[in-house]
């Protein structure tokens, strides 16, 4: 339904910040002394964006830029991919703070190409994977060329940035990768052959990595947006209930990642509801989607 860290804010432990443990007569390793969080704070609040560095994948237009753009503005150094430069490079080219690369997720050597130049400028605070792929399709009518796009573009892109990232963040103990995924991928929705289930796949990727870096000093977050007025949402031919503002979805990001959320939802008036729809049995759950969608 969507289509586009500070080392004080992340489990990030600097060298003057560690214990070591003997482990033998000459070894040693390093212990991290993390901050204490509240029990309801599932990543490290991220509220000081001052200087840190942030990758955002698919930040050409609509929500990659929005919190491109929102993450500038609250101190952040953005480094901004997606394939088409549109918009961005001319705002690249007005702020030092903002950098632009053109990246293709579907070309693995060109992620990992292009996430070795820029970690050689230093490490990243936070990668954001934005990028989308949108066709509404349906059994009937299956393109399965358009499906294994959108699989290449949603999930596989994704793949590939963590990829070429996560070896770096892992070596220093710190940084966050937040996934944007969509409440499309909650539950099985008409029309949502070839999106829905790449962003219910990223949601569990999201969940998976969470388990494998929490104590690794990395956190992961993911968000799930409702409709947001995009220009992929712009190809749908109904109403779009609770439709909000690219703007107005980087400010509820910003929010979740200064809050530690994990599961970063918006809005609440609607995906409230969505959850709950989440719970439902699936005799119950068929019947009412086709009331609510008319299909």
């Amino acid at each position: 339904m969507n289509n586009t860290s500070s080392s004080a804010a992340t489990l990030a432990v600097d060298a003057a910040d560690v214990a070591t443990v003997k482990v033998g007569p000459q070894t040693t390793i390093p212990t991290p002394q993390v901050s204490a969080r509240s029990w309801l704070q599932l990543n490290t609040p991220m509220t000081d964006w001052q200087g840190r560095r942030v990758w955002l994948v698919g930040a050409s237009t609509g929500i990659g830029l929005a919190c491109a753009q929102a993450l500038r503005a609250a101190g952040a150094q953005v480094v901004v991919s997606a394939r088409n430069p549109q918009g961005v490079q001319d705002w690249a080219a007005q702020d030092k703070g903002v950098q632009w690369r053109a990246l293709d997720v579907s070309d693995g050597l060109q992620v990992q190409a292009t996430a070795r130049a820029l970690l050689a400028e230093g490490p990243f605070d936070m990668v954001v994977y934005a990028a989308g792929y949108y066709r509404a399709q349906r059994a009937a009518t299956m393109d399965l060329n358009d499906l294994l796009q959108h699989d290449k573009v949603n999930y596989q892109g994704a793949l590939q940035v963590i990829n070429a990232v996560l070896p770096s963040m892992l070596a220093q103990r710190k940084g966050h990768i937040s996934l944007l995924s969509s409440v499309a991928g909650w539950r099985g929705l008409p029309n949502g052959l070839g999106y829905g289930p790449t962003k219910a796949a990223l949601t569990h990727l999201a969940e998976t990595l969470y388990m494998d870096l929490q104590d690794q000093g990395i956190g992961v977050s993911v968000v799930n947006p409702g409709f947001v007025a995009t220009p992929l949402t712009a190809q749908n031919q109904f109403t779009m209930p609770a439709l909000i503002s690219p703007e107005e979805a980087a400010r509820q990001m910003l929010k979740g990642w200064a809050q530690g959320q994990f599961d970063i939802h918006f809005p609440k008036r609607f995906t409230l509801w969505l959850k709950l729809f989440r719970l439902l049995p699936y005799r119950l759950y068929f019947p009412l989607v086709r009331r609510f969608t008319g299909l």
